[in-house]
């Protein structure tokens, strides 16, 4: 007797082959749509659909760069205010004198980079102070563009590998441990390719941003009055004993010198700021080496406006490579910037005393 088997028809083996097909579509097809989904929606450098081609919107940059200064200074604005500063050294320049840390600072950088890392992770970030790797907080942004900078700026995209973000989360450090608020600001600024081209400088104590973008528009003018007879030059309370003789020498015995704190509150005191407790100058100088957080936001401001920001023998700063400007720097606005550091020739041996 032959042994008994199964035989199927071809009908039977077909309605078989769809069931199989039906059971795996039933559990694959949610993951795989779900991946396509989110290979659709990922964000690898931050930003919209642009960050997904490599690119970063300047003008987006631009908006949470203004959001980031705010938040760092209401940072810097609480804990003052709150007299918690914990200042403690945390090194000594060039020149010897102690450099201050304070809660302020750590608060403020710590707020500052997570809102700006958290929207552009993809962008190189140097701050002043050191971010904890360990640190997993984010801070969210919303991608909302003011309509201030709607407004005036257009979209721009550049490729994020070129764009490099400095941040300042205190500028003025040991003003705000005096206690003298109106030197204090955070700031932020954009560069690419080395070159700065946003600048955004905030007073936390009196909530006031200014914002200028190369190439695109800004919130403020610069001043247009410059009395030749009595130029007024800015220059750090430490330094107004090393300018005060070569700026007489050069610019005659009624050349006034404005002993202030912090780069930021300097590059102001050039422009039209509505405020009573800013002073105003011609030119700023600064005769020592100096960090490039200090001073790139002022660079990218002054630039769009049309001044200029160089070392002392007038070489523009780049805003790639080590973190400081060896060649002290001299900024003007509505000036002839040549002319100038003609005029002084002696601060750039000065810078490296």
């Amino acid at each position: 007797m032959a042994p008994m088997g199964i035989r199927l028809s071809p009908l039977g083996m077909a309605v078989f082959c769809l069931l199989g097909l039906g059971v795996l579509y039933h559990l694959y097809s949610g993951f795989l749509a779900g991946r396509f989904a989110l290979f659709m929606l990922s964000d690898p450098a931050g930003g919209g659909p642009e960050a997904a081609r490599g690119a970063v919107d300047l003008r987006e940059l631009l908006a949470v760069s203004v959001l980031a200064a705010a938040r760092g200074g209401g940072e810097v604005k609480r804990v003052r205010e709150g007299n918690v500063l914990n200042a403690k050294a945390k090194g000594k320049t060039r020149e010897g004198a102690e450099e201050q840390l304070t809660t302020g600072d750590l608060l403020s950088n710590r707020r500052m980079f997570h809102l700006l890392k958290g929207a552009f992770p993809a962008v190189q970030i140097n701050s002043e102070e050191r971010v904890d790797t360990a640190d997993q907080d984010t801070v969210p942004w919303d991608r909302s563009i003011p309509e201030d900078i709607k407004q005036k700026i257009p979209p721009k995209e550049v490729p994020a590998e070129s764009v490099t973000v400095w941040i300042d989360p205190l500028d003025a450090t040991q003003e705000y441990t005096e206690d003298l608020r109106q030197y204090v600001t955070t700031m932020v600024c954009v560069a690419v390719n080395g070159k700065p081209v946003i600048g955004v400088i905030h007073k936390p104590f009196s909530s006031y941003t200014a914002w200028a973008m190369v190439d695109g528009g800004s919130n403020i003018k610069a001043r247009s009055f410059y009395n030749e007879k009595t130029p007024r030059i800015i220059v750090s309370r430490s330094h107004a004993g090393k300018v005060e003789q070569v700026a007489r020498q050069t610019f005659g015995n009624k050349t006034v010198i404005i002993p202030a704190g912090g780069a930021g509150y300097k590059v102001l005191a050039l422009l039209d700021v509505p405020e009573k407790n800013q002073e105003e100058a011609d030119v700023y100088i600064h005769v020592t080496y100096i960090k490039k957080w200090d001073i790139c936001a002022g660079n990218a401001v002054l630039r769009a406006l049309g001044g200029h920001m160089t070392t002392l023998t007038g070489e523009e700063i780049s805003y790639t490579g080590s973190d400081g400007n060896e060649g002290g720097l001299i900024a003007s606005i509505n000036m002839n910037h040549r002319a100038l550091i003609e005029k002084l020739p002696d601060l750039e041996k000065t810078s490296h005393k």
